[in-house]
């Protein structure tokens, strides 16, 4: 007679090992590598409603799911809606969800009126959007270079002003920047100090530059608002007015010694010319001189001549040689 065996089991057959370990290795790369599970315990106990498949898509999209619930979760315990799928958007496209996050919170608690669109178009703008919200509750200082101009009289300033201002947040993206911010009220102040009579009224009162550069509404078209802008220092500098004069006088004494020079020069060229027409109408009465004794020898040859009327011509010439004579400097020592 057969005894039943009590207490055996069948033995595994080597198909289900494999399918059991194959099954556990699947369940824990799928909530291991693929879907952080204690991340995703914590967010469902956070109230971020997300799904497992949408998990999985995270990361055929190449989106890491920690990123995304990690947001997520700061957001909602922050009081802020948010969807996974805008911040799947802004991370693909290359912002900083974290930071986005971040400048979120920050503004509800300061109470500016910021949004998600908005706070991810700022990122991708390239402007950090987590330090506009903090320079809108801390406003920043910025100083601007030397800046030098000449009053009315002539006098040379030199200013450094301190300008405060504000992020704009309707205006960061497409706003000019700190740059532009500092070369208006760089032109204000040389406007300012241009239009003063002397510089003394500006030394005196600086803060009309202030107060003529704020007016002039600075910020226009900036993502800043400009609370205050304070000179922090004005110095005398040259006195141009002089120096121009100096330098005006010159030239003209540089363009009188020019024209001068020239008239010289022409008169000197006139000059030599009236010598050469001299020495030309010398030596023509040179070789005049030298044919009167061939005329006179012909005229007494043909007979136009006697010789009594050349002598009277020699003693005529003879008397005149002696007046001369006797008219120059040897002549009046005589008498």
């Amino acid at each position: 007679m057969l005894t039943p065996v009590i207490g055996t089991a069948p033995i595994p057959t080597v198909a289900a090992i494999v399918i059991t370990v194959v099954i556990v290795l699947f369940l824990i790369i799928l909530f291991g590598v693929v879907i952080p599970l204690p991340l995703w315990i914590a967010a469902v106990f956070s109230g971020v409603k997300v799904r497992i498949s949408s998990m999985i898509g995270m990361r055929l999209r190449r989106v890491p799911p920690q990123v995304i619930l990690s947001a997520m979760i700061q957001a909602v315990k922050a009081g802020i809606p948010v969807d996974s799928n805008s911040l799947e958007a802004h991370y693909l496209a290359g912002g900083n969800v974290f930071r986005v996050i971040f400048a979120l919170v920050a503004a509800d608690k300061a109470n500016i009126p910021l949004d998600l669109q908005r706070a991810t178009a700022i990122d991708l703008a390239g402007r950090n959007v987590l330090d506009a919200v903090k320079m809108c509750v801390n406003p920043r200082i910025i100083e601007t270079p030397l800046v030098s101009a000449v009053a009315k009289d002539g006098i040379q300033l030199k200013a450094i002003a301190r300008v405060t201002v504000r992020a704009n947040i309707d205006r960061l993206v497409g706003g000019a920047g700190e740059e532009t911010i500092l070369a208006r009220v760089g032109e204000g102040i040389v406007t300012t100090i241009g239009s003063a009579v002397n510089h003394k009224t500006v030394l005196e009162n600086p803060d009309l530059i202030s107060k003529r550069v704020l007016a002039k509404g600075l910020d226009a078209g900036t993502a800043f608002e400009i609370l205050s802008i304070d000179i922090a220092d004005v110095d005398v500098g040259k006195n141009i007015g002089a120096e121009l004069q100096m330098a005006q006088a010159n030239a003209d004494k540089d363009i009188a010694q020019a024209k001068a020079e020239e008239r010289r020069a022409m008169a000197v060229a006139t000059e030599q010319e009236m010598k050469a027409r001299i020495r030309e109408m010398e030596a023509k009465l040179v070789d005049a001189e030298a044919e009167i004794p061939m005329a006179i020898a012909e005229s007494l040859a043909n007979g136009n001549l006697d010789i009594m009327a050349y002598y009277k011509m020699k003693n005529i010439m003879a008397d005149t040689d002696m007046r001369q004579s006797m008219a120059g400097p040897a002549g009046k020592d005589k008498k």
